[in-house]
């Protein structure tokens, strides 16, 4: 067995194998340097800062790929600048090999407008900061969607939901001011309902029941009654009914007395009054006793007595038997403008007068 090892034609046979794989090996090795250009490298031009156009022109004479990638836009840089480049100048790269530039782009990326339409304003504002668009004025306008968005305005045309903009873009927004109130109903009777129609949503209205006489749908019926009543005041929002026919309003007389006694009920609101057929005993009530204000007695301005002369008499001289006393005349007394409490005084005892006595 040992013999059969060492003989020369199995050593013949191994030098052979090892011979072959090494002129293999070397044979690939060889290949893959003349594949990829072992020792044949370039370096990288520095195109910092240049336009994308020269850029490639340099590249091109380098006899290098390239590949441009949007950059984020800055404005302090001038559009389509190469701001980045990978890898970075001066590196020594293959012949062909891929160079990959950053460029700052003609403005900002666009994005999508999100739809805010009928959304409260605050929720509006936050969904349009996150795509980065800006709100500039906020229109409000008669609506009865109070602080809900109703247009989306971009240069004062209106804009749709789902268009794109540059980034950072300022739109305006309509927002509804909400409904008026006290405000008068308009008068639709002798109109169609197409028009009157048109007429409800201008006033800010709602339209409510719209009933036609032969049971169809004809935008062309002549409306002839209307619930509310024409110039009545309502609340902006609220619904407005209307029944329509062919025929004029003068002709459909007996369905608007109908109509009238559904919803135009009057009602009496004067005082009932009341008929006293007989005498009906009632309890006396017992009220409470009132204080007694004492009332303010006006004193009687006293008016002065004043003496007539008599025409004088001659009379004979005779002794006279008793003197003649002469009352006199009581001076007026001075009135105040203030009250004065009577008070009890003790009551004089009366004097006689004096007799005069006349001797003809």
């Amino acid at each position: 067995m040992l013999k059969s090892l060492f003989h020369w034609k199995v050593w013949v046979n191994i030098l052979v194998a090892a011979a072959v794989f090494v002129g293999l090996v070397w044979l690939t090795f060889r290949w893959l340097e003349v594949h990829t250009n072992h020792g044949k490298e370039i370096p990288v031009p520095n195109v910092m800062n240049k336009s994308v156009q020269e850029a490639i022109k340099i590249l091109d004479d380098s006899g290098l790929d390239y590949e441009v990638d949007s950059f984020k836009y800055d404005p302090k840089y001038r559009p389509f600048q190469v701001l980045q480049i990978y890898p970075s100048p001066g590196s020594r790269v293959k012949d062909g090999r891929t160079i990959v530039m950053k460029v700052n782009p003609r403005t900002y990326a666009q994005v999508s407008v999100p739809d805010v339409l009928d959304r409260y304003k605050g929720l509006a504002f936050r969904q349009l900061e996150q795509v980065g668009l800006k709100v500039g004025d906020t229109i409000y306008e008669p609506s009865i969607q109070r602080d809900a968005v109703l247009r989306m305005l971009y240069n004062g045309s209106t804009l749709k939901p789902g268009a794109l903009l540059p980034r950072f873009s300022t739109i305006d927004l309509v927002i509804g001011a909400g409904p008026k109130r006290n405000i008068t109903v308009p008068n639709l009777v002798g109109l169609t309902v197409q028009e009157a129609k048109a007429i409800i949503a201008q006033n800010l209205f709602e339209v409510g029941l719209v009933e036609h006489e032969d049971g169809g749908s004809d935008e062309s019926d002549i409306v002839y009654y209307q619930d509310p009543e024409a110039f009545d005041v309502r609340d902006q929002g609220m619904q407005v009914d209307i029944w329509a026919s062919k025929k004029t309003p003068a002709e459909m007389g007996a369905k608007i007395s109908q109509l009238n006694s559904i919803y135009r009920i009057k009602i009496d609101i004067s005082e009932p009054s009341y008929y006293d057929d007989g005498a009906v005993y009632r309890e006396p009530v017992q009220s409470a006793p009132r204080p007694e204000m004492p009332r303010p007695e006006t004193p009687r301005p006293t008016v002065p007595e004043t003496s007539t002369p008599r025409p004088e008499v001659k009379k004979q001289e005779a002794p006279k038997t008793t003197t003649e006393t002469k009352p006199k005349a009581s001076e007026p007394k001075p009135t105040t403008s203030t009250p004065v409490t009577p008070k009890e005084t003790p009551k004089k005892e009366e004097k006689p007068k004096a007799k005069k006595v006349v001797v003809e």
